[in-house]
C-alpha cells in the first residue's frame, strides 16, 4: 500500500473512532511518528497531505529538517529527550512532548531564554506505571506542573503517554483515561493554563482506544510507514 493510501486508511480509522464518541475528527491531529524514515519518504507523506512530524532522536531530527526546509511542516519532538539535547531539538521542534523531569525543564526554559523564544510542551506521563517507560510517575505530576509554573518560556500545552503494552484492551484504555484525569485535575487545581488541553496518546496499535478516552494527538509510524527496519 502506498504511503498516500495508509495516510487516508488512519485517517478513516481517527474518523471512525470519532463518530463511535460522538466527536469531531478535526478534534484529532496526526502525528507522524518518523523514526528512521528517510526524507523523501516524509516528503511523499507531505504530498499526501500531512503535515505534523513528529522525530524520536534529535540526530535524525537535524538532517530531516534541513532537507525539508522547502515544506510547510510542524515538527515535534516526541522521544525522551537528553539535556544535552535541548539546543539542537529546539532549532527544529516546535513542541516537545516528552518533558519529564525538574532537569529538563530547567535546561529547556534556560536555552529558551538565551533564545529570547519560548516554547509549547506536554508533560510525559508514565501512565501505566511500567519500569520499561519514561516519563513522570502518577504521584509527581502535580510537583513538576507546580515547577513549570515558576519558568517563564515553557507553555503547557497538555500531556502525553503511551499506552500500556498490554493485550487487555481494558488496560490499555484504562491507562488512557488516568491520563485524561490528571489533564482535568491539574485544570481545576489551575496548575496548567485553561487551553491546554491537548492529550498525545495512541499509536498505531490503540489509536482508537485513545481516541475514546480524549485524545487530541495520535502519534502513527507503522501504519504509514511499515514496521521498522533499523535502529
Amino acid at each position: 500500500m502506498s504511503i498516500a493510501a495508509s495516510i487516508q486508511e488512519v485517517r478513516q480509522r481517527i474518523r471512525r473512532a470519532c463518530e463511535a464518541c460522538g466527536r469531531d475528527p478535526e478534534t484529532v491531529t496526526l502525528i507522524l511518528a518518523t523514526k528512521t524514515v528517510d526524507p523523501e519518504r516524509l516528503r511523499e507523506a507531505y504530498e499526501a497531505g500531512a503535515t505534523c512530524f513528529g522525530e524520536n532522536r534529535v540526530q535524525e531530527a537535524l538532517p530531516k529538517y534541513d532537507e525539508l526546509l522547502d515544506l510547510d511542516i510542524e515538527w515535534h519532538f516526541i522521544g525522551h529527550l537528553q539535556t544535552n539535547k535541548v539546543r539542537d531539538v529546539l532549532k527544529v521542534a516546535t513542541c516537545i512532548q516528552s518533558v519529564d523531569r525538574r532537569s529538563l525543564v530547567d535546561e529547556l526554559d534556560a536555552e529558551c531564554e538565551r533564545r529570547g523564544e519560548g516554547v509549547d510542551i506536554l508533560v510525559e506521563v508514565n501512565a501505566s506505571g511500567e519500569t520499561s517507560k519514561h516519563g513522570c510517575a502518577v504521584e509527581s505530576v502535580e510537583e513538576l506542573l507546580e515547577y513549570i509554573q515558576e519558568k517563564e518560556w515553557l507553555n503547557v500545552r497538555g500531556f502525553m503517554t503511551i499506552g500500556a503494552m498490554s493485550d487487555d484492551a481494558d488496560d490499555v484504555r484504562a491507562s488512557f483515561a488516568r491520563l485524561r484525569m490528571i489533564r482535568d485535575r491539574a485544570l481545576k487545581q489551575g496548575l496548567i493554563p485553561s487551553d491546554a488541553l491537548h492529550l498525545s496518546m495512541g499509536m498505531s496499535g490503540d489509536l482508537e482506544l485513545a481516541i475514546l478516552e480524549g485524545s487530541t494527538m495520535v502519534r502513527v509510524g507503522s501504519s504509514v510507514f511499515g514496521e521498522r527496519t533499523a535502529e
